[in-house]
Parts: structure tokens; sequence; C-alpha cells
């Protein structure tokens, strides 16, 4: 047995109010679309906007200047036309003629004689002076030799007489001292004399002393350049 049988149909009272709402919710859907479709048919009221801006400024014309004219050069001068000279012949001088030359006398006898003691006097006299010169060349000679030997024999002399001397200890500088000797052909010293002063009293004294110490003086080679008088040049740094 059912309940719907015992109990009866049962009367639910909610039923007719939401059918109620949901109508009046549809209806006024349905309003809402119908003023929406008519106010978009409705022509719209029309709205002026005015835009206005400054307008823009005129382009600027840019002015080129005058292209220069084409440079026309000037033609090359014509050659002027060569005038030829005309050719002249110079005819040739006449050679002149030979001068015919003098005839030279014949010289006389006593001429020839004259010019034979003249060749012959030019040939002495140019004879004379090769001799001269020949002799003269030989005296140069001699002359040197003899100073080259005579300067061999004095530095023989000062070399021997210079290991004699003592130099002073306060001897400064280097003078020079000069003595005259005079020697025999053996090499004696005879005198000595001074010339001149070193300026250094003791240094003088030590070569007197060792001129004196040294006699024997060396002999000349060959013996003729032997000379009495020498004159003798001491300074104590020669060597």
């Amino acid at each position: 047995m059912s309940a719907t049988a015992v109990f009866g149909p049962r009367y639910e009272p909610g039923y007719g109010r939401s059918f109620a709402l949901a109508f009046a919710v549809h209806a006024l859907l349905i309003a809402v679309m119908f003023l929406g479709v008519r106010m978009q048919s409705s022509t719209p009221d029309s709205v002026t906007v005015e835009l206005w801006e400054a307008p823009p400024p005129p382009p600027v014309r840019v002015v080129e200047p005058p292209k220069p004219p084409p440079k026309v050069e000037p033609e090359p001068p014509k050659p002027e036309p060569k005038i030829e000279k005309p050719q002249i012949v110079e005819k040739a001088a006449p050679k002149p003629k030979p001068k015919p030359e003098p005839v030279k006398p014949k010289p006389a006898p006593r001429d020839l004689e004259l010019e034979k003691r003249m060749r012959e006097e030019l040939a002495r006299e140019q004879s004379d002076l090769r001799d001269r010169q020949m002799k003269e060349q030989a005296a140069r000679e001699q002359r040197t030799a003899r100073d080259r030997a005579m300067a061999a024999w004095i530095s023989k002399i000062r070399n021997k007489i210079r290991s004699n001397i003592n130099l002073p200890q306060d001897l400064a500088g280097n003078p020079e001292a000069i003595f005259d000797v005079a020697l025999l052909p053996t090499g004696e010293v005879l005198t000595i004399r001074m010339r001149k002063s070193s300026g250094h009293r003791g240094y003088d004294e030590a070569v007197e002393r060792a001129i004196l110490k040294s006699s024997p003086l060396p002999k000349p080679e060959p013996a003729s350049l032997f000379e009495r008088q020498l004159e003798l040049r001491f300074r104590p740094r020669d060597q």
C-alpha cells in the first residue's frame, strides 16, 4: 500500500510563486531588448567638432648658383708658314799665292868662322853650368852627411855627460843650461864656460861637474869632424 493512497495527494504551495517570478523576469528581459533595438534604430544627434591647427610653413626654395659657362679652350695657334731662306752659295776665296822665300845670301867665310866660335862658346858655357851644378849638389850632400855625423857625435857626448848628472831634488820644470866646452883631439876637456844658466844654481853646478867627470869625451867619426869649441845644451827632462 503506497503513501499516496494512505495520505492522499500533497499540495505544494511553492510552484505557483516560482512560475510567476520566472514569467516576470522574461517579460522584463523582452521589454529591455525591445527598447534597445528601438533606441539603436533612431537617428543619433549630430555632433560638430572643429579641428584647427596652424598651416605648415611655406617650403623654402633653394636657389642654386648659376653654373659657370663651360670653359672654351682656345684653339692652338696655327704654325706660321715656314719661309725657306734662299741658300746663298759663297764662293771660296781664292787662295793667296805663296810668297817667294827670300833668298838668303850665302855667308862669307868670315861669317862662318864667327858662327863656329859662337857655337863653341855656347857649348862651353853649358858644360861649365853642368859642372857647377854637379859640384853644388856634391857639396850639399857632403854638408848633409857632415851635419848628420856631427849631430851623432854631439849626441854621444851629451849622453855620456847626462849619465853623470845628479839632479837636485828641488828641481822643478825643464830648464835649459848652455855650456861652451873646449876640447883636445883626444877628447880631454880643457875649459868649461856657462853661456846660459838654467835658473837653478844646483842644476848648473851638477851639469858642470858631470862634464869634468865625463872627460875624455867621445871622439868624432870620422876624425875630420873634430872641433875644438862645442856648444852643449842640457835639459833635465830630455831623454
